[in-house]
């Protein structure tokens, strides 16, 4: 008997390495589950298909492999979107299987008929209609080699009446994994080395591209004698062990990264495509070395662009470079990370009065595996990892701020978890991200996936009120009007406690880590809780100013004292 479109689609699917497939089951989608239900890929059943494109592309990173998400015709593969924009923006190498209405009413209007090649142009690296029973096995191939090669989503568009016909057998077209090692030429690395040699005042600032790089990158700051900075995305990659650390800059960075890029006078750019300009240093000479050319000279001028991995790179490079003895610059960078940081753990204590979320992420960090993941949602509960849980070369975090999204973060622990069965993985959820996809706890227990969730409930959208003053603006539609978060999460099956006072959450935290289920802790923080800047200027410092006279004014002189007494 003939295999079917749907069956090679699998098959290709299982061929290139995909593990599970996540989704809801629907119409036009049916004989793919039907395959995938005879095949050696699980099907994970989420409620929402937005929280299965964030967990397929946190799969997708952490494990770094290819995996899948699929669809019902319509509404079905379109929610996927901002799940996917996600994964996108990561570079996670994800396959969406897009069912699609029968071909024979396509460009009639028929209902739930969505053109998906338009909708998802500009969140994928393929986007492609299998057309006819003879593309089946070779436009998979195409979507996964895609997927993986250039990392980022692949769509793959499959018409019902096609997923149920006959597949005709094909040339055997398959997915090659290929892991080329791209370095400068030799002229460009002693371009690149000559610059270095003729700085006095040396930084080095990584990305995400610097993973794996960890110990070449330690030991080219060691014969530089140069701080080492680096975007939040490589916190898991450069931040450990690495005695020439001095954080992160930009909004949610200290003053010791701050003030390394903004006064060097040589910047050697590894990986990196941070795209704030305004912390790039004014006067210094930039070197930018990075796998993708168009990302090349991009956010800042740089004097030197090239392309290599990271880690070759700066193997070649390491001889070419003079050992400096001069370590001045270093030691006042690293320095003044180490006051930073300490002011910070100031606010990571028990204080009289509410939960500091500091305090909260300081016991998530101290009673947390050594190789647990983390997730963080979008806003205030990202700036509390970034700067209160400690990595060490086995743990993984990851948040969003290349898409900048809300409610990644427990979908995000949903695929990070299916992914590394073994490992602890923990949401650190903020109560208006957790309450717009709630509905996936019930995946959680459904599909078994026992991840942790720590929810900051501080009864607002904190990070966008913070905004609001800054800029001088009253806050206004912030409020949430939350459930107790516990006993919802109870009657679905959760193991769950509310916390309110900072006496009780060192003992809670270890009882909800040690909960051999899904569990969830829901933390009532203060609200009034400031996330500062490393460098807070004369724009920032009136525009608060005008927020209080505002607020005075209007009648809200209580929030005003609440908010000098909680961070004052």
């Amino acid at each position: 008997m003939s295999k079917t479109v749907a069956e090679v689609i699998v098959e290709t699917l299982q061929e290139a390495g995909v593990k599970h497939c996540w989704g809801v089951p629907g119409d036009t989608l049916n004989y793919v589950t039907d395959a995938i239900r005879r095949s050696g890929i699980d099907w994970v059943h989420v409620r929402h298909e937005e929280v299965g494109g964030f967990a397929a592309g946190a799969e997708a990173l952490l494990a770094d492999r290819l995996t899948a998400c699929a669809g019902s015709c319509g509404p079905g593969s379109l929610h996927f979107i901002n799940g996917l924009f996600e994964s996108h923006r990561n570079r996670a190498p994800v396959v969406l299987i897009a069912s699609q209405i029968t071909s024979e009413e396509r460009d009639f209007d028929f209902p739930q008929e969505v053109d998906f090649e338009q909708v998802y142009r500009a969140c994928s690296v393929f986007c492609s209609e299998i057309r006819s029973p003879v593309q089946a096995r070779r436009k998979t191939a195409m979507a996964c080699q895609a997927a993986l090669a250039k990392r980022g989503v692949a769509v793959l568009i499959v018409p019902v009446d096609i997923s149920k016909a006959p597949a005709p057998n094909e040339p055997a077209f398959a997915v090659h994994h290929a892991r080329p090692v791209l370095r400068p030429s030799e002229a460009e690395l002693d371009r690149i080395a000559a610059i270095l040699n003729e700085g006095s005042r040396i930084a080095i600032y990584g990305g995400s591209g610097c993973q794996g790089s960890h110990d070449e990158i330690v030991a080219l700051a060691d014969r530089l004698k140069a701080p080492v900075a680096h975007t939040s995305r490589a916190k898991d990659f450069i931040e450990y062990d690495n005695p020439h650390n001095v954080g992160m800059t930009g909004m949610l960075g200290n003053a010791g990264g701050y003030h390394t890029l903004k006064s060097c006078d040589t910047l050697l750019l590894l990986g990196c495509d941070f795209a704030w300009r305004q912390f790039y240093p004014d006067q210094a000479r930039i070197v930018q070395v990075d796998i993708d050319p168009t990302h090349l000279g991009r956010r800042h001028p740089v004097e030197l662009g090239v392309v290599g991995d990271i880690k070759a790179t700066v193997a070649a490079l390491l001889p070419r470079v003079k050992t400096r003895t001069e370590r001045g610059f270093l030691d006042d960078c690293v320095a003044r990370h180490a006051r930073a940081m300490e002011t910070l753990e100031k606010r990571a204590t028990v204080h009289a009065g509410k939960i500091h979320p500091q305090y909260l992420a300081h016991l998530i960090d101290k009673h947390a595996a050594d190789d647990a993941i983390f997730t963080a949602d979008a806003g205030s509960p990202t700036v509390w990892l970034l700067r209160h849980v400690q990595v060490n070369g086995r743990r993984r975090t990851l948040i969003s701020l290349t898409h900048g999204t809300m409610a990644n973060a427990m979908p995000q622990a949903l695929g990070a978890k299916r992914a590394f069965p073994d490992r602890q993985v923990i949401s650190m959820s903020g109560d208006g991200g957790l309450s717009m996809l709630m509905g996936d706890l019930l995946t959680a227990i459904q599909e078994k996936i026992p991840i942790k969730i720590a929810l900051f409930n501080n009864g607002a959208l904190g990070f966008v009120e913070l905004e609001m003053k800054v800029e001088g603006l009253l806050n206004a539609y912030t409020d949430l009007v939350n459930p107790d978060f516990a006993r919802v999460a109870e009657a679905i099956g959760f193991h769950a406690r509310r916390v309110e006072t900072a006496d009780d959450l060192d003992g809670a935290v270890q009882d909800w880590l040690a909960h051999p289920g899904p569990a969830l802790l829901d933390v009532v923080t203060s609200r009034m809780e400031l996330v500062m800047p490393p460098f807070v200027g004369a724009e920032q410092a009136f525009g608060t100013a005008l927020y209080s006279a505002k607020a005075i004014l209007g009648g809200r002189a209580g929030d005003v004292w609440d908010l000098v007494t909680e961070n004052l």
